[in-house]
Parts: C-alpha cells; sequence; structure tokens
C-alpha cells in the first residue's frame, strides 16, 4: 500500500468548503481540523458543519479533534459522518475506552501526540488504534515550521509497530511540503497532512500528486 495524503481544509476558503474539496478529487481523506479554543487557541468547526461536508462529498473525513473532553465528544464525529476520527492522548480521560467507543460506532480510532509527548508511555495501546498522529508543529495553526525534532520519535514509533506486527498507520500533520515530505516518509510515516502546501498550491490536486511521488520514492 502506497503512502496517503489528506490535506488538511484549514487553509481552505472556509465560506466555500464544498468547492474547496472539489479542487482535491485524489485525495486518500479530507483533514478537517477541530478546535475549540481551549486545548488549543483557535476555533474552527463542530460536528454540524462536518455532517454538512460529509453530505458534499464522496472523499472519507478524517476528523482531527483538538478539544478539551474528547471522550464525550469523540464518537459524535463518526455520527456526522466522519471515516477517523483522531483524539488528542493528552486531553483524553480514557483513551483506551474512548478507541473502542469510535471503532464500535463504525470509525477508525486514532490518537494524536503533541511534538513533546513521548510515544513509549502508549506502546500497549498501539493494538487499540488503527492510526497514531504524530504532530510535527504544535497543533493550533496552520502554516508552522516544520519541527524535525519529531523525526527520532517517528522512528522509534514505526519500530514499535513493527515489532507487534500491528497494522496501525502512522500519521504526520504539520509543516509538511516536498521539501520536508521525504524525511517524514524515510522515518517511517504512512500518511501525510498537508494544508498551505496544498491550498497555496495554484492547482491543489497536482499538489497532491507531487507529494505522493515524492513520499512514494523515499519510502521505495
Amino acid at each position: 500500500m502506497g503512502i496517503q495524503i489528506t490535506p488538511s481544509i484549514l487553509n481552505a476558503d472556509f465560506a466555500n468548503l464544498g468547492a474547496e474539496v472539489a479542487r482535491i478529487p485524489s485525495a486518500d481523506m479530507v483533514h478537517v481540523d477541530v478546535m475549540d479554543n481551549h486545548f488549543v487557541p483557535n476555533l474552527t468547526f463542530g460536528p454540524t458543519m462536518v455532517e454538512a461536508l460529509a453530505r458534499s462529498t464522496n472523499i472519507p473525513l478524517d476528523a482531527h479533534l483538538m478539544i478539551e473532553d474528547p471522550d464525550r465528544h469523540a464518537p459524535t464525529y463518526v455520527e456526522a459522518g466522519c471515516a477517523s476520527v483522531t483524539f488528542h492522548v493528552e486531553a483524553a480521560r480514557a483513551p483506551v475506552r474512548l478507541a473502542r467507543e469510535i471503532r464500535a460506532a463504525g470509525g477508525r480510532a486514532s490518537m494524536a501526540l503533541r511534538p513533546a509527548t513521548p510515544v513509549e508511555p502508549y506502546e500497549d495501546l498501539l493494538p487499540e488504534l488503527d492510526m497514531l498522529l504524530l504532530m510535527t508543529v504544535e497543533p493550533g495553526f496552520g502554516g508552522q515550521k516544520f519541527l524535525d525534532m519529531v523525526l527520532p520519535k517517528l522512528r522509534r514509533t514505526r519500530a514499535m509497530v513493527e515489532r507487534h506486527g500491528l497494522q496501525t498507520l502512522l500519521q504526520v500533520d504539520g509543516g509538511v511540503s516536498l521539501e520536508t515530505i521525504e524525511r517524514c516518509a524515510e522515518a517511517g510515516a504512512d500518511v501525510f497532512v498537508a494544508g498551505s502546501a496544498v491550498y497555496s498550491a495554484a492547482d491543489p490536486d497536482a499538489m497532491i500528486a507531487a507529494l505522493r511521488e515524492k513520499g512514494d520514492a523515499a519510502r521505495a
């Protein structure tokens, strides 16, 4: 299986999201950044908007919940139409139970870690997850500079996944571009969130193809 490119609509035109998603037909998923202005200092979308977006596209939605109390709210995003829901371990009170609830609701369960959050304490939790997101910037705003300090953690996480014989996907989010995707792919990432790189391009779908080509070449 090749790498997956999941553009973030954080850098898209919020007033016309249906049309913006239509500009990226080759995307594997659409990454939807949900922020509550509490867990991170920014405010974006809620389940009502996500439900409307799900009705406007056949591309699966990947909700990244940067919110307090994901234990309460995460399953709502599966009900709203998301194929994958990511919660932050720093905010979750019962991550194993939450991952199982997301799966029981019919979604893929994913867990996110801030750049400074170590992955080792969660090794035993990996079988409960369909995907693990390692943030390569501090969550909250698009357009930030990629943090190379996360690459060693990504390599260690890839080794954990392989040691346990798991199929857990490894996602990176933050500063992913033509200049950084190769380093992420070489370190073991499978799924790449790209916001600014895609939506600042004259042809967003062509940028997805270019990112996919570079990532696949690096993984090969």
